[in-house]
Protein backbone atom coordinates (compact mmCIF):
# COMPACT_ATOMS: atom_id res chain seq x y z
CA UNK A 1 0.00 0.00 0.00
CA UNK A 2 1.56 3.68 -0.99
CA UNK A 3 1.75 6.42 1.86
CA UNK A 4 2.05 9.67 1.92
CA UNK A 5 5.74 9.81 2.94
CA UNK A 6 6.53 13.52 3.16
CA UNK A 7 4.21 14.90 5.80
CA UNK A 8 3.98 14.96 9.62
CA UNK A 9 2.14 12.41 10.76
CA UNK A 10 1.20 11.34 14.85
CA UNK A 11 3.55 9.21 16.72
CA UNK A 12 2.38 9.29 20.15
CA UNK A 13 1.19 11.29 22.88
CA UNK A 14 4.19 12.69 24.74
CA UNK A 15 3.35 11.21 27.94
CA UNK A 16 4.13 7.75 25.84
CA UNK A 17 7.77 8.67 25.75
CA UNK A 18 9.21 8.87 28.73
CA UNK A 19 12.97 9.55 29.84
CA UNK A 20 14.66 6.88 30.08
CA UNK A 21 12.50 4.29 28.56
CA UNK A 22 11.56 3.34 24.81
CA UNK A 23 8.19 2.99 23.10
CA UNK A 24 8.53 0.97 20.08
CA UNK A 25 5.57 1.05 17.57
CA UNK A 26 4.75 -0.18 13.70
CA UNK A 27 4.13 3.18 11.77
CA UNK A 28 3.07 3.33 7.55
CA UNK A 29 4.17 -0.52 7.91
CA UNK A 30 7.67 0.18 9.26
CA UNK A 31 8.84 -0.74 13.01
CA UNK A 32 10.07 2.28 15.01
CA UNK A 33 11.63 3.06 17.88
CA UNK A 34 11.60 6.09 20.09
CA UNK A 35 13.33 7.54 22.70
CA UNK A 36 14.49 10.55 24.83
CA UNK A 37 18.39 11.69 24.58
CA UNK A 38 19.98 12.70 27.71
CA UNK A 39 18.58 15.89 27.24
CA UNK A 40 15.06 15.24 26.81
CA UNK A 41 14.82 15.25 23.48
CA UNK A 42 12.68 12.52 21.67
CA UNK A 43 14.79 10.66 18.74
CA UNK A 44 13.23 7.74 16.28
CA UNK A 45 15.22 5.00 14.68
CA UNK A 46 14.33 2.20 12.80
CA UNK A 47 13.52 -0.30 15.47
CA UNK A 48 15.09 -3.47 14.27
CA UNK A 49 18.48 -4.43 14.61
CA UNK A 50 20.82 -4.96 11.07
CA UNK A 51 22.52 -7.51 12.46
CA UNK A 52 20.30 -10.25 12.73
CA UNK A 53 16.79 -8.54 12.86
CA UNK A 54 15.75 -8.52 16.68
CA UNK A 55 13.41 -6.39 17.69
CA UNK A 56 15.28 -2.95 19.12
CA UNK A 57 12.73 -2.41 21.89
CA UNK A 58 13.58 -5.70 23.43
CA UNK A 59 17.26 -3.97 23.91
CA UNK A 60 17.99 -0.85 26.63
CA UNK A 61 18.56 2.23 26.60
CA UNK A 62 22.17 3.31 27.68
CA UNK A 63 22.53 7.00 28.12
CA UNK A 64 22.10 8.32 24.42
CA UNK A 65 22.98 4.57 22.75
CA UNK A 66 20.03 2.17 22.28
CA UNK A 67 21.52 -1.31 23.00
CA UNK A 68 20.06 -4.37 21.26
CA UNK A 69 19.17 -7.06 23.75
CA UNK A 70 20.38 -10.07 21.08
CA UNK A 71 24.36 -9.31 20.38
CA UNK A 72 24.89 -6.20 22.08
CA UNK A 73 25.43 -3.95 19.38
CA UNK A 74 25.07 0.14 20.44
CA UNK A 75 23.48 2.80 18.29
CA UNK A 76 23.76 6.19 18.38
CA UNK A 77 20.81 8.90 18.32
CA UNK A 78 21.71 9.76 14.75
CA UNK A 79 21.55 5.56 13.80
CA UNK A 80 25.43 4.94 13.53
CA UNK A 81 26.72 2.29 15.16
CA UNK A 82 28.97 3.27 17.92
CA UNK A 83 29.26 0.01 20.05
CA UNK A 84 29.93 -3.25 19.14
CA UNK A 85 31.02 -5.91 22.48
CA UNK A 86 33.35 -8.00 20.13
CA UNK A 87 35.10 -5.26 18.40
CA UNK A 88 35.51 -2.53 16.58
CA UNK A 89 31.69 -1.35 15.21
CA UNK A 90 30.78 -1.95 12.26
CA UNK A 91 30.41 0.96 9.51
CA UNK A 92 28.10 -0.49 7.45
CA UNK A 93 25.15 -1.57 10.38
CA UNK A 94 23.48 1.71 10.85
CA UNK A 95 19.94 2.48 11.56
CA UNK A 96 17.89 4.92 9.45
CA UNK A 97 17.25 7.95 11.83
CA UNK A 98 13.37 10.03 11.29
CA UNK A 99 12.68 13.83 12.21
CA UNK A 100 10.98 14.04 15.10
CA UNK A 101 8.69 16.84 16.74
CA UNK A 102 7.25 17.41 20.30
CA UNK A 103 4.67 19.91 19.73
CA UNK A 104 1.62 20.26 20.91
CA UNK A 105 1.09 17.65 23.24
CA UNK A 106 2.16 15.18 20.87
CA UNK A 107 5.10 13.69 19.15
CA UNK A 108 5.39 13.66 15.40
CA UNK A 109 7.43 12.17 12.82
CA UNK A 110 8.26 12.83 8.92
CA UNK A 111 8.41 9.14 7.36
CA UNK A 112 9.83 11.13 4.22
CA UNK A 113 12.82 12.46 2.72
CA UNK A 114 14.81 13.93 5.74
CA UNK A 115 15.56 17.58 4.00
CA UNK A 116 12.00 18.32 3.15
CA UNK A 117 11.13 17.91 7.15
CA UNK A 118 9.90 21.56 7.67
CA UNK A 119 8.28 21.99 11.30
CA UNK A 120 6.15 24.75 9.98
CA UNK A 121 3.84 22.01 7.87
CA UNK A 122 2.67 21.04 11.42
CA UNK A 123 -1.06 21.60 11.35
CA UNK A 124 -2.03 23.82 14.24
CA UNK A 125 -3.24 22.27 16.63
CA UNK A 126 -2.43 24.66 19.49
CA UNK A 127 -5.48 24.34 21.31
CA UNK A 128 -3.71 21.39 22.84
CA UNK A 129 -0.85 23.78 23.97
CA UNK A 130 -0.06 21.68 27.45
CA UNK A 131 1.26 25.46 28.92
CA UNK A 132 -2.27 27.09 27.95
CA UNK A 133 -4.55 23.95 28.20
CA UNK A 134 -5.74 21.69 29.80
CA UNK A 135 -5.40 18.46 27.63
CA UNK A 136 -7.29 14.95 28.42
CA UNK A 137 -5.67 12.32 25.97
CA UNK A 138 -6.80 9.22 24.75
CA UNK A 139 -5.29 6.35 22.52
CA UNK A 140 -6.69 3.38 20.77
CA UNK A 141 -5.12 1.15 18.48
CA UNK A 142 -7.81 0.31 15.67
CA UNK A 143 -8.36 -2.49 12.92
CA UNK A 144 -9.63 -0.41 10.23
CA UNK A 145 -7.49 1.43 7.46
CA UNK A 146 -7.16 5.58 8.20
CA UNK A 147 -9.11 6.57 5.00
CA UNK A 148 -12.13 5.13 7.43
CA UNK A 149 -11.69 6.85 9.99
CA UNK A 150 -10.99 9.91 7.82
CA UNK A 151 -14.48 9.73 6.78
CA UNK A 152 -16.07 8.93 10.02
CA UNK A 153 -14.89 12.23 11.71
CA UNK A 154 -15.65 14.01 8.53
CA UNK A 155 -19.64 12.64 8.31
CA UNK A 156 -20.48 13.38 11.58
CA UNK A 157 -24.15 12.72 10.63
CA UNK A 158 -23.57 9.22 11.74
CA UNK A 159 -23.77 10.20 15.38
CA UNK A 160 -27.53 10.08 15.20
CA UNK A 161 -27.57 6.51 14.87
CA UNK A 162 -23.97 5.00 15.91
CA UNK A 163 -24.39 7.35 19.51
CA UNK A 164 -27.79 8.11 19.88
CA UNK A 165 -27.32 8.17 23.88
CA UNK A 166 -23.38 9.73 24.13
CA UNK A 167 -22.65 11.96 21.09
CA UNK A 168 -25.65 12.45 18.88
CA UNK A 169 -30.09 13.20 18.93
CA UNK A 170 -32.30 13.18 16.60
CA UNK A 171 -31.81 16.44 15.54
CA UNK A 172 -28.69 16.28 14.15
CA UNK A 173 -30.49 14.80 10.29
CA UNK A 174 -32.27 18.51 10.34
CA UNK A 175 -28.66 20.44 10.94
CA UNK A 176 -27.27 22.37 8.14
CA UNK A 177 -24.70 20.87 6.63
CA UNK A 178 -21.89 22.62 4.74
CA UNK A 179 -18.50 21.83 3.49
CA UNK A 180 -15.08 23.85 1.62
CA UNK A 181 -11.82 23.39 0.96
CA UNK A 182 -9.92 26.11 2.07
CA UNK A 183 -6.02 25.47 0.62
CA UNK A 184 -4.82 21.94 1.60
CA UNK A 185 -7.42 21.71 4.28
CA UNK A 186 -11.12 20.39 4.10
CA UNK A 187 -14.01 21.65 6.26
CA UNK A 188 -16.96 19.58 6.97
CA UNK A 189 -19.85 22.20 9.37
CA UNK A 190 -22.88 20.95 10.98
CA UNK A 191 -25.12 23.46 12.63
CA UNK A 192 -28.13 21.93 14.77
CA UNK A 193 -30.86 23.74 16.28
CA UNK A 194 -33.42 23.09 19.30
CA UNK A 195 -31.73 20.17 20.12
CA UNK A 196 -31.93 18.23 23.64
CA UNK A 197 -28.25 17.47 24.05
CA UNK A 198 -27.32 14.35 26.19
CA UNK A 199 -26.25 15.23 30.09
CA UNK A 200 -23.05 14.58 29.44
CA UNK A 201 -22.60 16.68 26.38
CA UNK A 202 -24.43 19.78 28.00
CA UNK A 203 -22.52 19.72 31.17
CA UNK A 204 -19.29 20.05 28.79
CA UNK A 205 -20.67 22.65 27.43
CA UNK A 206 -22.48 24.45 30.19
CA UNK A 207 -25.55 24.24 28.93
CA UNK A 208 -28.94 23.25 31.47
CA UNK A 209 -29.53 19.72 30.61
CA UNK A 210 -33.40 20.44 30.41
CA UNK A 211 -32.59 23.29 27.97
CA UNK A 212 -32.70 23.39 24.18
CA UNK A 213 -29.67 24.12 22.68
CA UNK A 214 -28.17 25.33 19.16
CA UNK A 215 -25.02 23.21 18.55
CA UNK A 216 -22.27 23.47 15.88
CA UNK A 217 -19.50 20.89 14.75
CA UNK A 218 -16.82 22.70 12.60
CA UNK A 219 -14.42 19.85 11.74
CA UNK A 220 -10.60 20.04 10.09
CA UNK A 221 -8.80 17.76 8.03
CA UNK A 222 -5.81 18.22 7.03
CA UNK A 223 -2.97 15.89 5.26
CA UNK A 224 -2.29 12.86 6.10
CA UNK A 225 -5.02 12.28 8.45
CA UNK A 226 -5.13 14.89 11.03
CA UNK A 227 -8.34 16.02 12.24
CA UNK A 228 -9.64 18.64 14.44
CA UNK A 229 -13.23 19.40 15.72
CA UNK A 230 -14.37 22.51 17.24
CA UNK A 231 -17.75 21.54 18.79
CA UNK A 232 -20.15 23.93 20.90
CA UNK A 233 -23.42 24.98 22.13
CA UNK A 234 -25.22 27.81 23.22
CA UNK A 235 -28.70 28.04 24.93
CA UNK A 236 -31.01 27.94 21.94
CA UNK A 237 -31.57 31.02 20.47
CA UNK A 238 -29.43 32.89 22.53
CA UNK A 239 -26.13 34.37 20.68
CA UNK A 240 -22.98 32.32 19.67
CA UNK A 241 -20.61 34.30 21.57
CA UNK A 242 -22.32 33.56 24.94
CA UNK A 243 -21.79 29.78 24.36
CA UNK A 244 -18.64 27.50 25.16
CA UNK A 245 -16.03 25.65 22.91
CA UNK A 246 -14.47 22.50 23.78
CA UNK A 247 -11.99 21.81 20.85
CA UNK A 248 -10.63 18.05 20.54
CA UNK A 249 -7.72 16.58 18.20
CA UNK A 250 -8.56 13.21 16.02
CA UNK A 251 -4.83 12.28 14.89
CA UNK A 252 -5.13 8.77 12.90
CA UNK A 253 -1.72 7.29 11.55
CA UNK A 254 -1.22 4.01 9.30
CA UNK A 255 -0.15 1.15 11.08
CA UNK A 256 -0.54 -1.08 8.18
CA UNK A 257 -2.80 -0.99 4.90
CA UNK A 258 -5.67 -2.33 7.42
CA UNK A 259 -5.02 -0.92 10.93
CA UNK A 260 -4.16 2.40 12.39
CA UNK A 261 -3.47 4.58 15.46
CA UNK A 262 -5.86 6.52 16.91
CA UNK A 263 -4.95 9.80 19.58
CA UNK A 264 -7.93 12.10 20.63
CA UNK A 265 -8.26 14.78 23.19
CA UNK A 266 -10.36 17.43 24.26
CA UNK A 267 -9.09 20.34 25.49
CA UNK A 268 -10.21 23.07 28.28
CA UNK A 269 -8.57 26.61 28.57
CA UNK A 270 -5.74 26.72 31.92
CA UNK A 271 -8.18 30.27 32.72
CA UNK A 272 -10.54 28.06 34.33
CA UNK A 273 -8.30 26.49 37.08
CA UNK A 274 -8.74 23.12 38.82
CA UNK A 275 -12.26 22.90 37.05
CA UNK A 276 -10.67 23.03 33.98
CA UNK A 277 -8.21 19.82 34.51
CA UNK A 278 -11.31 17.72 36.13
CA UNK A 279 -13.38 18.75 33.19
CA UNK A 280 -10.60 17.40 30.75
CA UNK A 281 -10.25 14.27 32.25
CA UNK A 282 -13.89 13.53 32.89
CA UNK A 283 -14.88 14.54 29.39
CA UNK A 284 -11.96 12.42 27.64
CA UNK A 285 -13.06 9.55 29.63
CA UNK A 286 -16.47 9.71 28.63
CA UNK A 287 -15.69 10.22 24.87
CA UNK A 288 -13.87 6.96 24.85
CA UNK A 289 -16.68 5.00 25.90
CA UNK A 290 -18.49 5.88 22.13
CA UNK A 291 -15.10 5.71 20.50
CA UNK A 292 -14.24 2.40 21.98
CA UNK A 293 -17.72 0.30 22.33
CA UNK A 294 -19.46 2.02 18.87
CA UNK A 295 -17.04 3.56 16.47
CA UNK A 296 -14.11 0.91 16.87
CA UNK A 297 -16.41 -1.90 16.61
CA UNK A 298 -18.56 -0.16 13.19
CA UNK A 299 -15.00 0.77 11.59
CA UNK A 300 -13.55 -3.05 12.50
CA UNK A 301 -16.30 -4.44 10.57
CA UNK A 302 -16.50 -2.58 7.71
CA UNK A 303 -12.87 -2.94 7.39
CA UNK A 304 -13.37 -6.82 7.95
CA UNK A 305 -15.81 -6.48 4.88
CA UNK A 306 -13.74 -4.26 2.83
CA UNK A 307 -11.25 -6.74 3.46
CA UNK A 308 -7.33 -6.00 1.47
CA UNK A 309 -8.96 -4.65 -1.30
CA UNK A 310 -7.76 -0.81 -1.68
CA UNK A 311 -10.74 1.81 -1.32
CA UNK A 312 -10.40 4.10 -3.70
CA UNK A 313 -10.73 1.49 -6.28
CA UNK A 314 -14.22 0.41 -4.72
CA UNK A 315 -17.46 1.55 -5.89
CA UNK A 316 -19.28 3.15 -3.07
CA UNK A 317 -22.57 4.70 -2.75
CA UNK A 318 -23.38 8.51 -2.21
CA UNK A 319 -24.84 10.89 0.36
CA UNK A 320 -24.79 14.38 1.05
CA UNK A 321 -22.52 14.00 3.93
CA UNK A 322 -20.05 12.54 1.73
CA UNK A 323 -18.88 15.36 0.08
CA UNK A 324 -16.03 16.53 2.83
CA UNK A 325 -14.31 13.45 3.60
CA UNK A 326 -14.44 12.24 -0.40
CA UNK A 327 -12.43 15.52 -1.30
CA UNK A 328 -10.10 14.75 1.66
CA UNK A 329 -9.53 10.91 0.10
CA UNK A 330 -8.92 12.93 -3.02
CA UNK A 331 -6.50 15.62 -2.16
CA UNK A 332 -4.80 12.73 -0.35
CA UNK A 333 -4.58 10.20 -3.10
CA UNK A 334 -3.28 13.41 -5.23
CA UNK A 335 0.14 13.78 -3.26
CA UNK A 336 0.30 9.87 -2.97
CA UNK A 337 0.53 9.52 -6.61
CA UNK A 338 2.51 12.63 -7.01
CA UNK A 339 5.04 11.29 -4.48
CA UNK A 340 4.81 7.80 -6.39
CA UNK A 341 5.60 9.00 -9.90
CA UNK A 342 8.29 11.38 -8.34
CA UNK A 343 9.96 7.72 -7.00
CA UNK A 344 9.93 6.18 -10.05
CA UNK A 345 11.39 8.59 -11.95
CA UNK A 346 13.94 9.45 -9.69
CA UNK A 347 14.75 5.40 -10.39
CA UNK A 348 14.66 5.68 -13.65
CA UNK A 349 17.46 8.51 -14.15
CA UNK A 350 19.66 6.39 -11.34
Amino acid sequence: MAYLKNAWYVAAWDHEVPEGGMLSRRLLGDPILFFRDEAGVVKALHGVCPHRYAPLARGKLVGDMVQCGYHGLGFGTDGACVHNPFGAPPKNMSLRPYPVIELHSAIWIWMGEADRADPALIPDFGFNDPETAWVGKGYLNVKAGYELEIENILDLSHVQFLHPTTLGSDKVSEGIYTWKQEGDEVWSNRDIHGEMMTPELAEAMGIDPDALADRWINVRWNAPANLAIFAGAVTSGRPKAEGREAPTAHLFTPETGTSSHYWYSIAFPKAMGPIGDQMAQEQVRFLSVPFELEDLPMLEDQQANIGDRDLRTMKLGWLPGDAAGARARNLLYARIDAEVAAREKTTEMA
